[in-house]
């Protein structure tokens, strides 16, 4: 199987996808937005267009739009069968021509991807659910006491784990704020933002106890790593949180600040660690280059019938 593979903007848990599907024998060509994230404009878009329509020739079985800003590259193309994975922000957001495009390709795309049931409180459409994995390898429990030597953190401190940008609004840091604050333990809040993706299990390792307080998530996928890293993981109720939490031990979902701040307070009294890598679901991403490859098989099948 040959795969072209469209994206805005390559995340961690894309690379895992193509990681995953190669290991599953389909070869994937990336094809990406023009472009800074952020500034791109329409100019950008139609160079990508244009692109995609000069790659994608008849040796590729299948086009996969990952993000529904990229589904009109893969539709322009009506050889191949396009696979849709929506991420979640893309009919989530604030945006409203992202949100159009997305529902617009939705509508036209031969299989269109949830990573998590919440999705359908926002778009009704047949779907396949395939929740995102992780690299289970690199995201695996290490001694708190080694990961804290490593980063120079005080191996007495109770800490709890912030793993977003506090700017990023939809992800509610002045709530974690609150939240720590309500705690009867002394605990530090702290946040890591912006380093590599590898040393951020180290830092999940280092800590106490990761807490959410999104608004709003397709994922995230933080709660699997932070689950593969048996770290105990204290929730809102967003995405597919409680699936994942839902058999884990030593982890909650809250809905308000009270509940969040109790069950933060259980978690840190004996600073045990969860059972998160063994009971928690589908947490390695082969799981999903498994699917996906099924499904590619299953569309280019149909296509040529």
């Amino acid at each position: 199987m040959k795969a072209l593979q469209l994206v805005t903007t390559p995340r961690p848990f894309f690379d895992d996808q193509l990681a995953a599907l190669e290991r599953h024998g389909v070869e994937c060509t990336t094809v990406t937005v023009p472009g800074d994230r952020g500034d791109r404009t329409p100019v950008d878009l139609l160079r990508f267009v244009r692109r995609v329509r000069r790659v994608a020739d008849d040796s590729y079985d299948v086009v996969h739009a990952n993000f529904g800003l990229t589904g009109p590259a893969a539709l322009v193309q009506p050889v191949r069968p396009v696979v849709l994975t929506l991420w979640g922000t893309d009919v989530m957001g604030d945006h409203r021509a992202v949100k159009t495009l997305s529902r617009l390709s939705a509508r036209r795309a031969d299989a269109v991807v949830f990573p998590s049931r919440r999705l359908t409180d926002y778009l009704d459409c047949p779907h396949h659910l395939v929740r995102f994995g992780v690299d289970t390898e690199l995201f695996r429990p290490m001694p708190r006491d080694a990961a804290r030597a490593t980063l120079g953190w005080d191996p007495d401190r109770l800490v709890v784990l912030f793993p977003y940008d506090p700017d990023r609004a939809v992800k509610n840091y002045p709530r974690a704020v609150d939240v720590v604050d309500r705690l009867a333990a002394d605990a530090d809040l702290r946040v890591v933002t912006g380093v590599p993706h590898e040393r951020v299990s180290t830092y999940m390792n280092a800590s106490d106890a990761v807490l959410i307080t999104s608004r709003r998530e397709s994922g995230p996928l933080v709660v699997k790593e932070a689950a593969a890293c048996n770290v105990p993981v204290v929730s809102t109720d967003v995405g597919f949180v409680r699936d994942v939490l839902g058999p884990v031990d030593a982890s909650a979902v809250r809905e308000t600040d009270a509940g969040l701040a109790a069950a933060l307070d259980c978690v840190l009294a004996d600073r045990r660690r969860s059972d998160g890598r063994r009971s928690a679901p589908e947490l390695r991403a082969d799981e999903l280059g498994a699917r996906l490859s099924d499904l590619y098989e299953s569309l280019a099948a149909e296509r040529s019938a």
